[in-house]
């Protein structure tokens, strides 16, 4: 059967999930009276809650007889690592571009992949039925985007199509149409059918699956020959080891699920079941004379964060999963999908060292971990530093800034506050649009502050550059936070007393602990506060002052916004119910200790 393999990428929110769900409907994937929803390929609770793709998926379907095997990808920078992966699987990629925003950091950094593994581009520019749009200078933009990439010739020529995802049509002159059909057409004239080399069999492994009755499946493209049910092969391990094993089961995607069959060839994309101990990036080889393909490389992470076991007064109350064992397992086996993250022992044997790509990419996996029933303590994220030539280096990255023209003052105050310099300023329609170079640490906690300067117009994103000289101290939270004093059930009385001292994170009636951050201070520098104290009950009745209290509902952070809210001395304690911020060391005479003995240590 013809085969095309195709992926979608695109900056977070351009459309790709939207187009693919445009795709299943074209090719009547569903029956006509079936309520799909929106947004088919995003099955991910954190996914759907969230509306950005997080885990790189397959569908396959049929038009005019060619088989067309689609890949939709992640838009997150933090989420490259599932980029770079799947995209050797590929022939051609769909760039997606929105007709407003035109090429932003995250197009650049998946294009710049999909063109050095010679794939074949089409450019669809989606959404020109918003207001403001102007499909014609974005594909200038394109253009000089891809030429900026050092793509070849053939790669310059590259076909494009206008349309709305949303409204379900697409062409290449820009004007309506009544569906997708002219798109489907570009994809069977411009993407190339699989080239298949002659030889022995050859597939790496590239992603994998996960079934209850199945165990792990590996999922990945045949580069050569063909596999077949029950074959036997060597698989090529990463770290160089061979081991036999056997083909059980042999399946290939068909819609949205799997089909089982007795025999891929060459150039499908399909999943292996029966390999017991296999990692991305190891290869399926024949049992005789086997040949390795090369390894998948991903960039490095540049943020690092420690977890570790929940050490807290309600340590044990929520979760299932509460020892370092538990934790260890865990990070051990995420490892094995997620390869832009990298775990490392520390000097306690209860606390691990996590490197992911960002604060979204380490958050994605606490959430997934509290979902799943772990207990744990997560501390302040810190950046990857290198000496290059004996001299300190950090990561930069180019952030981009969207906002409307009134706010714009703010946001470059803001930015170089935090030692960004600033590298384009241009206006597009009503906004203006901002490029920065700023080092990663300075990215930790700007988000929240932006929108809260910019009555949240503000559109933010940012890709990593190269590590670059150290750049001096860059200041943190301006203000200190208020320390419940002692465990007990929170009462109205109590914090009705304190609300002019700060905004409260907890309400009255909820259980908290010594040391627990309840509230940020209006000032700078912590204080240790009471909000436990009921109030004392007398043989006066005082009508009407007890429903005079007003107090207002308490601040609630996101474990993101949490993660950029802490300082050095401060963790999250993370469990299935709850997420509460908390001083590292609880007790107050020992953490005046521990301080002490760091300043004496600096100063010597």
């Amino acid at each position: 059967m013809d085969i095309r393999n195709i992926a979608i990428i695109a900056h977070v929110d351009h459309g790709k999930t939207t187009l693919v769900d445009k795709i299943l409907h074209q090719t009547n994937v569903f029956r006509a009276n079936q309520d799909t929803g929106e947004l088919i390929m995003d099955s991910n609770d954190l996914e759907r809650e969230r509306g950005i793709t997080i885990f790189s998926k397959n569908a396959s379907v049929v038009y005019k007889d060619v088989k067309i095997n689609v890949i939709d990808t992640p838009g997150h920078s933090d989420f490259g690592g599932e980029v770079e992966r799947v995209l050797k699987m590929a022939d051609g990629v769909i760039l997606l571009v929105d007709a407003f925003e035109g090429p932003m950091p995250q197009t650049r950094f998946v294009l710049q992949k999909a063109l050095q593994l010679n794939l074949k581009p089409i450019v669809v520019i989606n959404k020109v039925d918003k207001p403001n749009c102007r499909p014609d200078e974005v594909h200038d933009a394109v253009f000089e985007l891809f030429f900026n990439l050092d793509a070849t010739e053939e790669q310059l020529d590259f076909p494009t199509f206008y349309g709305s995802g949303k409204n379900g049509w697409f062409n290449s002159k820009n004007e309506q149409s009544e569906d997708i059909t002219p798109l489907m057409d570009g994809i069977l004239q411009y993407v190339p059918a699989p080239k298949v080399p002659e030889g022995n069999l050859q597939m790496q492994i590239t992603s994998l699956d996960y079934s209850t009755f199945l165990g792990r499946i590996a999922v990945g493209r045949v580069a050569r020959g063909s596999i077949s049910e029950g074959q036997p092969f060597s698989l090529m391990r990463t770290d160089g080891r061979i081991q036999k094993s056997r083909v059980k089961e042999l399946y290939i995607f068909e819609a949205l699920g799997k089909r089982k069959v007795t025999e891929v060839l060459a150039g499908d994309i399909c999943a292996v079941v029966g390999i017991e101990d296999f990692t991305i990036g190891d290869t399926i080889a024949d049992i005789e004379n086997p040949e390795a393909l090369a390894i998948i490389s991903v960039d490095e992470p540049t943020m690092s964060m420690t977890f570790s076991i929940n050490n807290s007064p309600f340590f044990g109350k929520d979760g299932k999963f509460v020892t370092s064992r538990h934790l260890r397992d865990r990070l051990m086996k995420e490892t094995e999908k997620n390869l832009a993250l990298r775990i490392e022992d520390t000097d306690s044997a209860d606390s691990f060292l996590v490197y992911g790509r960002g604060i979204l990419h380490l958050g994605v996996l606490v959430e997934t971990m509290r979902r799943e029933g772990y207990e744990l303590t997560v501390g302040n994220p810190q950046v990857l530093v290198k000496y290059i030539d004996d001299k300190k280096h950090e990561p930069y990255e180019n952030l981009v800034v969207d906002v409307p023209s009134e706010y714009s003052g703010k946001v470059i105050d803001l930015v170089t506050q935090r030692k960004g310099e600033m590298l384009i300023m241009e206006s597009k329609g009503e906004m203006q649009h901002l490029e920065f170079e700023i080092p990663s640490r300075g990215l930790i906690g700007l988000r929240s502050q932006m929108l809260t300067n910019t009555a949240g117009e503000a559109v933010m994103a940012h890709r990593f550059l190269e590590y670059k000289p150290w750049k001096g101290p860059i200041p943190g939270r301006s203000n200190g936070v208020l320390i419940s004093k002692n465990q007990e059930k929170t009462t109205g009385y109590s914090i009705d007393k304190l609300q002019d001292r700060g905004k409260f994170f907890v309400d009255p009636g909820e259980d908290v602990y010594t040391g627990q951050i309840i509230a940020e201070h209006i000032k700078p520098g912590d204080l240790i506060v009471n909000a436990t104290e009921p109030k004392k009950l007398t043989n006066h009745r005082a009508s009407g002052s007890d429903d005079a209290t007003r107090i207002a509902p308490k601040t609630l952070l996101t474990l993101e916004e949490c993660m950029e809210y802490i300082q050095q001395d401060e963790c999250i304690e993370v469990t299935p119910k709850n997420i509460r911020m908390r001083k590292v060391i609880l007790n107050e005479d020992e953490r005046k200790k521990s301080s002490k003995s760091m300043q004496s240590e600096a100063v010597g």
